[in-house]
């Protein structure tokens, strides 16, 4: 079944150039990562259900590795000049619906642990016209659960190691080097298949 995954996040017009399935025990999480959302911190930290401190964190994802066998890696790539323009908001809404999508599908498959994971904030993505978040604000339903993922950085998962693994050593990561020297640029997501 995960074939038919892989084959769901590569299917044309998609925008996913690759996927692999990962071994959970090679998946690292690092407390400091985590950390980072808060301090140094990033302008998105409490403002989602997604992004810290509205996450589990560190500690429950390491719970969920160890109830699941593997996970689906996904790579989007894009000139880097795309990621460093207002196109990045766009970008990142795509991954969190490829991510969301395999999640559903993996789930219907009969994965009922399934868990998908992006970055960047779903507030930032997909609710920017509204001053609040209805889940945080309102104690309300997500406006769009069916397309946001929490971030993989909440949850301190080690991009680079992932990226090393997958052999996707070509190009930056958007969040360890936003430069423009680049001339192609990448964002990952992650589907927890248990």
């Amino acid at each position: 079944m995960t074939d038919a995954l892989i084959e769901l996040a590569l299917r044309e017009g998609r925008g996913a150039i690759d996927a692999v399935i990962i071994p959970a025990e090679d998946i690292e999480v690092i407390d400091k990562l985590a950390e980072i959302c808060q301090d140094p911190g990033c302008p998105n930290y409490g403002a989602s259900p997604g992004c810290p401190p509205n996450v589990a964190g560190p500690f429950e994802f390491r719970k969920w590795l160890n109830e699941t066998e593997r996970a689906i890696f996904i790579k989007i790539e894009v000139p880097m000049e795309n990621l460093l323009s207002f196109e990045y908001r766009e970008i990142m809404k795509l991954l969190h619906e490829i991510v969301a999508d395999i999640e559903i599908a993996a789930v219907e498959s009969g994965y009922k642990n399934a868990r998908g994971f992006a970055g960047g904030s779903c507030k930032e993505l997909f609710c920017t016209k509204f001053t609040d978040c209805n889940v945080l604000d309102r104690n309300g339903e997500c406006r769009n659960p069916g397309r946001s993922r929490p971030s993989m950085s909440g949850f301190g998962v080690n991009v680079s190691r992932l990226k090393d693994i997958a052999g996707w050593n070509d190009n930056a990561y958007i969040g360890d080097n936003k430069t423009s020297d680049l001339p192609m640029g990448a964002v990952y997501g992650l589907i927890l298949i248990g």
